[in-house]
């Protein structure tokens, strides 16, 4: 039986089954419902991308959510202070990084293969964490773990040649980067987490530096004036993003983690039907196989983490607290 489960009383498992049953089915519904708005705030980002430069975008997209974050943190009666700002100020740093990177790479490839390289992070994280074991000597080289990476490279080797054929290679290598970088800001996240602080908090400081960094690069490289549907668009993102992660940290909080992590490539699909749909992107046989490439290696690499950190059954049961 699971950890935890009652074994006296054959009355006592089915209300606790029951239970978690409609829970894991409802932060699935999160899940789903996070991925829709994830790749529907990327559709907004590529529009935009035509009126407005990366760090504009990420400017609005900051300060819309650090006043979403704000509100929230009032309605539940806490506060935005914090006794971490250096954790905050490095988590939120990568995170903005790797933010700019996306949406520049958002701007000028096809949909589906921006969204498909930043969802390389799951890889990325995986071989971070087990890779930092093996070199502090406190685990052994996992094959299967060798295989997954081998298996995502292969995926981004099949996105991004047609990417190159296309002569978008260093927007490719640009949204590749920004997976890279994303598994460090998901990794402090975790850590800032375990150090008890709420993910409204994490997610408005993470909205602060988008603010501080999308206002750097506006200095640098200007600012443009506003339409009412450019306006309209760099709300949306701001919302349609800010909402997402909400949606996704509560799932994370209450589902399972690897039935969450599943649902999360749904991304990749809503985002190869917006592409298709409403910016006419290629369908290329290749491309389609990158992309189930990159879902079963980032799967695999999700499956693997979390059974060099604790039993397989108590990952099932016990997700983390992200963002």
């Amino acid at each position: 039986p699971a950890k935890g489960a009652t074994t006296v009383l054959g009355a006592g498992r089915r209300p606790a089954r029951s239970a978690m049953d409609h829970r894991v089915i409802s932060a699935s519904w999160l899940i789903v419902g996070a991925t829709l708005l994830f790749a529907t705030m990327g559709v907004c980002v590529k529009l935009a991308s035509a009126d407005y430069t990366a760090g504009e975008i990420v400017f609005y997209r900051g300060l819309t959510g650090a006043l979403m974050m704000t509100a929230l943190a009032r309605w539940r009666g806490g506060t935005v202070a914090t006794r971490l700002p250096s954790m905050h100020f490095w988590r939120s740093l990568s995170g903005v990084i790797s933010l700019v990177l996306w949406f520049y790479a958002i701007g000028s490839l096809p949909l589906a293969t921006a969204m498909t390289l930043n969802y390389m992070s799951s890889v990325w994280m995986a071989l971070f964490l087990i890779g930092g074991a093996v070199a502090l000597g406190t685990a052994r080289v996992d094959g299967r773990l060798i295989a997954t990476v081998l298996i995502g490279f292969a995926g981004v080797a099949l996105i991004l040649r047609p990417t190159l054929e296309e002569r978008q290679l260093w927007h490719g290598l640009m949204g590749l980067l920004s997976g890279v970088i994303a598994a460090t800001a998901y990794l402090q996240v975790a850590a800032l987490g375990k150090a008890g602080e709420p993910e409204y908090r994490i997610v408005f400081y993470f909205s602060f530096g988008g603010i501080v960094a999308g206002a750097l690069l506006m200095v640098a490289t200007g600012m443009h004036g506003h339409t009412w549907r450019g306006a309209a668009l760099l709300l949306a993102v701001g919302v349609l993003a800010t909402s997402a992660q909400v949606l996704m940290t509560r799932a994370y909080s209450t589902g399972r983690t690897l039935v969450n992590a599943s649902l999360q490539y749904l991304g990749i699909a809503w985002s190869f039907l917006y592409g298709v749909l409403i910016f006419g992107d290629k369908v290329t046989p290749m491309a389609i196989s990158g992309m189930l490439l990159i879902a079963v290696a980032g799967l695999s690499a999700t499956l693997l983490r979390a059974r060099s950190s604790r039993p397989a059954v108590a990952a099932l049961d016990d997700p983390p607290n992200t963002a």
